[in-house]
């Protein structure tokens, strides 16, 4: 409405988002009464008028992924004509396709690539939601979709993913693959700041991360098999992709039911800070009490660092 670009030029926005659906399910849900015609005649309104008021407008075309592509052509073209800078594919219910030979309206790839070809529009926004898991693959095929079309593309994304019913495309996890795979560096010099703001989003949102949540959950580096905490020690490219610090994480290297003796070993010279040997008899009856712990197999969690230093204790390590 044109009242709530009044509110957006009250607090002195250069943009504006403005949302509208072009699938026939919405449009028949939400205004039965009115004809396709009237509401695109008060969408075309409410740009212009935003517009006018020197306001950059993107248009969020809600449920695109099942608008018929006549009318959402149409939409297109007219909110391009009325001034709108970008249109937003809103795969709003998360049934959107990456594959570049899905067919319309599912296929995002085909959706980039029509509206470029078919629309007026000069620049395109990607917002996927992740009701079948699918919100980074989709993310990630439109802006290869668009790499070639346009000069530019523009993702919506959400620390954790947070938004209605399973959330979005996570923001963290779109600037490492951005990053890691396509060599994307405008982001480089502040990935390190990731752990931080999620952990500021948990807090301030009251959102508990998952501790095995990539890149940015607590356990998102932590190791307890013995296979892997000793390929890590031998070398962290084994079991990491990259380094926890660039994303402001670190590794964890936990004792739990599946460590073996290297990782025990090495944690304990951490915690007495000197090294142990390989035959020293203290360290095998360490492991023996370590394994202990798990041998009735009611515990599953790892142990923490009060249960492992009084086993460190028991096994003549520390008084």
């Amino acid at each position: 409405m044109k009242g709530d670009v009044d509110s957006a030029l009250s607090l002195d926005f250069g943009d504006v988002g403005i949302s509208h659906p072009v699938s026939y399910i919405h449009l028949n849900a939400k205004w039965p009464n009115k004809s396709y015609d009237d509401l695109l005649e008060r969408v075309v309104g409410t740009v212009e008028y935003a517009k006018d008021h020197g306001l950059r407008v993107f248009v969020h075309g809600e449920d695109c992924t099942r608008a018929d592509w006549i009318f959402e052509k149409r939409f297109i073209n007219a909110v391009a004509d009325a001034g709108a800078s970008v249109y937003r594919i809103c795969d709003t219910v998360g049934v959107g396709l990456s594959d570049p030979a899905a067919q319309l309206p599912a296929g995002i790839p085909m959706k980039v690539k029509k509206i470029a070809e078919e629309t007026r529009i000069k620049a395109i926004e990607i917002h996927a939601h992740d009701d079948l898991g699918n919100a980074i693959e989709n993310t990630m095929a439109t802006i290869r979709a668009a790499d070639s079309l346009y000069k530019k593309v523009y993702v919506s994304t959400t620390m954790l993913g947070i938004g209605e019913r399973s959330g979005g495309a996570e923001t963290e996890k779109v600037m490492m693959n951005l990053y890691l795979h396509y060599n994307v560096q405008k982001f480089r010099d502040r990935l390190w700041k990731l752990k931080e703001v999620a952990d500021y989003v948990s807090f301030a949102l009251g959102v508990v991360i998952p501790p095995n949540k990539a890149i940015v959950g607590k356990y998102a580096f932590s190791h307890e098999s013995g296979i892997h905490t000793h390929g890590v020690l031998r070398d962290p490219r084994t079991y990491e992709p990259f380094q926890p610090e660039l994303v402001g994480n670190s590794r964890r290297l936990t004792i739990g039911k599946q460590s073996g003796t290297a990782i025990i070993r090495y944690t304990v010279a951490q915690l007495i800070g000197k090294d142990i040997r390989k035959q020293d008899p203290r360290l095998d009856n360490l492991v023996r009490l370590v394994k202990n712990v798990y041998s009735i197999g009611t515990r599953k969690s790892s142990l923490n660092e009060e249960e492992f230093r009084e086993l460190v204790c028991k096994s003549g390590f520390m008084i």
